[in-house]
């Protein structure tokens, strides 16, 4: 068996790409010479790799086994070519995902912090919802994710990371603005705006908010945060949001925060395969992770 690393590189691709003809631009080689090459390597493993469906590869049990083995050793590689590259400190490439909330509010500050000791290293970022992440997570398309919302992927790795606020925001002129304290049942037959499915919001209003009412109404579902605060400050809605998320618009009046007690908190994570391989730089970026944010808080 003679299996080169071209072939895995390949094989990577495809899994990522679903398709030949994405996985040869990525790899800058003609459509051909992909298909040779995913054909000599599952003709020296004696197996298929991939389920032809329509137009697309899915991947198949084995090459699903095969999957975090071809991560791993062309991280491997990676390391070994850093290492040689610039030994007197770590660099590479982390592909990072990140929700979106933690995305625009947490990730600048904390890659920014993480490339003071560690300017080397480069960063791939996608920002999306909880549940595109996880489907990236899970075919190696990303190193770790930062989430919002959870998974039951059995397959992930999820570690709690920091407690985030969660705050029900309303119109400054909204019959609930001026109510003071406040409990659920304060809530029931409100009109709530919604962000797309999938995403960690959604997720937290459904378990925090809808799930302990009677009878709530859908407003509209809108899929960027900006949009959500938008509407809500044009009187259509309320909505669950992180606190993080609402300050600005909070601060220039444009919304108001309810006085909901108890207070609503959730649990940022953050998510990697079980079989990823934690490289150097991916293992002392997680580590950096749960000692972040320096003392003095967000």
């Amino acid at each position: 068996m003679n299996i080169s690393l071209k072939q895995l590189r390949l094989f990577v691709a495809v899994v990522q790409a679903g398709n030949l003809a994405e996985a040869a631009e990525r790899l800058f080689i003609t459509k051909a010479a992909a298909s040779m090459s995913l054909q000599e390597l599952e003709k020296q493993l004696d197996c298929r790799l991939f389920d032809r469906v329509r137009n697309r590869l899915q991947l198949n049990t084995q090459g699903a086994q095969l999957l975090p083995l071809a991560d791993e050793l062309l991280q491997r590689l990676d390391t070994i070519e850093h290492l040689f590259q610039r030994s007197d400190r770590a660099s590479g490439v982390l592909r990072i995902g990140a929700s979106h909330t933690i995305g625009n509010y947490l990730l600048p500050r904390l890659l920014a912090d993480f490339l003071q000791n560690h300017p080397d290293v480069d960063f791939k970022i996608e920002i999306s919802n909880t549940r595109t992440l996880v489907g990236q997570l899970a075919d190696f398309r990303l190193d770790m994710a930062l989430l919002e919302g959870s998974s039951s992927d059995s397959n992930l790795c999820l570690q709690e990371w920091m407690p985030d606020s969660m705050q029900v925001v309303a119109a400054p002129n909204h019959p609930l603005a001026q109510a003071g304290r406040l409990s659920m049942a304060d809530l029931e037959q409100q009109r709530w705006l919604l962000r797309e499915p999938g995403s960690g919001s959604r997720e937290q209003f459904q378990r925090l908010i809808g799930s302990h009412l009677q009878s709530w109404q859908a407003g509209l579902e809108l899929n960027t945060t900006e949009s959500i605060l938008n509407a809500v400050a044009a009187g259509l809605g309320l909505c669950l949001l992180s606190g993080l998320a609402a300050t600005a618009a909070v601060q220039d009046g444009r919304v108001v925060v309810l006085d909901l007690q108890p207070g609503i908190q959730r649990p940022l994570r953050l998510a990697w395969h079980k079989e990823k391989y934690l490289h150097p730089v991916l293992a002392e970026f997680i580590e950096f992770c749960h000692h972040w944010p320096p003392r003095g808080g967000q």
